[in-house]
């Protein structure tokens, strides 16, 4: 088996959900992948620096470099890292992630074509990305689905005397976590017994504007933190919707988890989200910043039984394709 160098945020801390690199990480290593790491510095000079000083010290021992591509800071990082590759005559892949990705395609397109042109492959974890690095002329794009093991994702019937909306994410602006808020003030109209629960650590100070919106709306909503993804496998099934309320998307995990899990969605249809979900077929797409179309959703699944059957067993069968036994072939065709 061949040895990896991993290069992305491998933060562990109450500001930060799980991330790519260490789900997909401990994936490759059960298959028996020799796993290198960089960075879980805090500090963002000090990842950077440890990034390439890993790549450096690791330059004989690592068969390529993936390299976790996102669209904001980070985007920088996997330039300059991709760069030392290239000189050090390393194989690299970037993993492509995060739905504004392609403005950065628009806005770069000198320093995107240094990154992902020179790539062994860039890796689209959703149909939305590569479709979109396509269009940019960009061909060297694979199509490989953020992998869970569905095995840990039982399949339940929940009960629907009330909607009861569970919302796991991060709080950070871009992800709107205020517009769930909303939804349940203006859903209680109707359903005065609706209840929610929003799951994630506080990135960038967006969770203290939710409580606060709660409070000024006076409204019980359970707030719980970061929570271990058992933890909150656990405490969906005391729920029985997942609302997903993103401004910029790509295909996020916790989507697929729900899905995986029976819960029946309503999301934004933006980003990579609408080649996630088939409207009305395994999940609801609504206008993002749209409470009245939220409501419409919920009162539809929890009164429409035909529908939400059919919503949840087609969802559940679409994600059982990113099931981590399918997926790991691929990824061991793209690491030969």
């Amino acid at each position: 088996m061949k040895n990896v160098l991993y290069i992305g945020n491998n933060l562990k801390n109450k500001k930060s959900n799980t991330s790519s690199i260490q789900t997909l990480g401990a994936l490759l290593e059960g298959e028996g992948y020799s796993l290198y790491y960089a960075s879980s510095k805090s500090n963002k000079v000090f990842r950077l620096l440890d990034m390439l000083k890993s790549v450096v010290k690791l330059r004989n021992t690592a068969d390529v470099v993936l390299i976790d591509t996102y669209s904001t800071l980070n985007f920088y990082f996997a330039l300059i890292v991709s760069q030392l590759c290239r000189f050090l005559d390393l194989e690299y892949i970037p993993i492509l992630h995060g739905g504004n990705l392609p403005s950065r395609l628009k806005s770069n397109p000198k320093l995107s074509a240094l990154i992902f042109e020179n790539a062994k492959h860039n890796i689209a974890p959703s149909l939305y990305l590569k479709s979109e690095f396509e269009l940019f002329g960009f061909h060297n794009i694979t199509y490989l689905p953020n992998a869970i093991k569905i095995e840990e994702y039982p399949f339940k019937n929940y009960r629907f005397d009330n909607p009861r909306l569970l919302w796991v994410r991060s709080f950070s602006e871009i992800y709107n976590p205020k517009l769930a808020v909303k939804i349940l003030s203006e859903l209680k109209k109707i359903e005065p017994n609706a209840t929610l629960c929003m799951v994630g650590p506080d990135t960038d100070g967006s969770l203290k504007t939710v409580k606060q919106l709660a409070g000024d709306l006076n409204l019980d909503v359970e707030f719980t933190g970061k929570l271990t993804k058992q933890d909150w496998i656990s405490l969906s099934k005391k729920y029985n919707i997942f609302i997903n309320t993103t401004n910029v998307d790509n295909t996020p995990i916790s989507v697929i988890e729900a899905m995986a899990l029976g819960l029946p969605v309503v999301s934004t249809n933006v980003g990579g989200l609408p080649f996630l979900i088939s409207e009305n077929k395994d999940g609801l797409l609504v206008a993002p910043n749209n409470v009245e179309a939220f409501v419409e959703a919920i009162i539809k699944i929890k009164f429409d039984n035909q529908l939400r059957d059919q919503l949840t067993k087609n969802a559940r069968q679409k994600v059982e394709f990113f099931s981590w036994q399918t997926v790991k072939v691929q990824w061991d065709a793209v690491l030969l």
